[in-house]
């Protein structure tokens, strides 16, 4: 059977598939568009089972929320070019989609979750591979369902944040958000912060101080002081607001009748080894010259 462009075009479009890869499985299955299909998808995942190995640090942090229902994917890519494709980007807010509407709790249930567009997200991401041709895994996400005030923002996809307040309004908690995304605090208020750093951090002052010579109760209100103002700095509520500088995050949320419940923040590739590349060695040695 002749291998029309028509056909190629059609299967190419079914597939995702790359033209030359299309007209080959059409080739080998005669001509049989179905057969050629399901060739393409078996080919696929023996694709994507070879490039899982592959380090994906790159990638994009995606937001889908409904209210007082939001949800943050980490999806990821070997690079930075590939997290900017079109494919990739459509597949990532996808499976954000799909997270915030199937309710999954963790990503193994995400995977399993059916998309709009029928599939899984698995079987998603499977293709995606096969027509990209880098490894792309869906790796975190997080998820929060509250009657509280809920607040999102994504930076650049790069940098995502969800933030849950009791009282305020939308526009504090995405406020909130920012300020989190921009400054990375630990802790939300100086209570979540464990008693072993609180520990150490007045051994530290301590030790600044011992040999000052001053009286005992001057030396423990020179401690409280230092102690009082690093715990502070690692808290959002004692940072000051980064969408007004001159009042700290605990005095806007006093004068809005609010209080932080909780925040988390997603980066893109963070806790991810990446292999540092030479370029330069590995272009002369792909262009045999090394």
């Amino acid at each position: 059977m002749e291998i029309t462009a028509t056909l190629v075009k059609e299967l190419r479009e079914r597939s995702g598939a790359g033209m030359m890869e299309c007209k080959k499985a059409l080739s080998e299955k005669g001509g049989d568009i179905e057969a050629a299909m399901e060739h393409l998808r078996v080919t696929g995942l023996a694709k994507a089972d070879k490039k899982a190995g592959r380090v994906a640090a790159e990638g994009r942090i995606v937001l889908a929320q409904d209210g007082g229902h939001a949800v943050l994917v980490e999806v990821n890519s070997e690079t930075d070019f590939v997290a900017k494709d079109a494919n990739f980007v459509a597949f990532a807010e996808a499976v954000a989609g799909t997270a915030l509407h199937s309710g999954a709790k963790d990503v193994e249930e995400l995977k399993a979750a059916k998309t709009t567009y029928g599939n899984t997200v698995e079987e998603g991401r499977q293709a995606l591979v096969a027509k990209i041709g880098e490894n792309i895994q869906v790796r975190r996400m997080t998820r929060l369902d509250s009657a509280n005030t809920v607040g999102a923002y994504v930076h650049g996809g790069r940098i995502g944040v969800l933030v849950e307040l009791t009282g305020g309004d939308a526009e504090l908690a995405r406020g909130l958000a920012m300020h989190v995304a921009a400054m990375n605090p630990p802790y939300a208020s100086p209570d979540k912060i464990p008693a072993e750093i609180v520990r150490k951090e007045k051994d530290i002052a301590l030790a600044q101080v011992k040999d000052s010579g001053k009286p005992a109760e001057i030396l423990e209100k020179m401690i409280s002081g230092k102690v009082n103002k690093v715990l502070s700095e690692m808290c959002l509520t004692g940072q000051p607001y980064v969408l007004d500088t001159t009042a700290t995050v605990e005095a806007v949320l006093k004068k809005a009748g609010a209080q932080i419940v909780g925040f988390t923040r997603l980066a893109v590739g963070e806790g991810v080894e990446k292999k540092e590349e030479d370029f330069a060695a590995e272009v002369m040695k792909q262009a045999g010259l090394a």
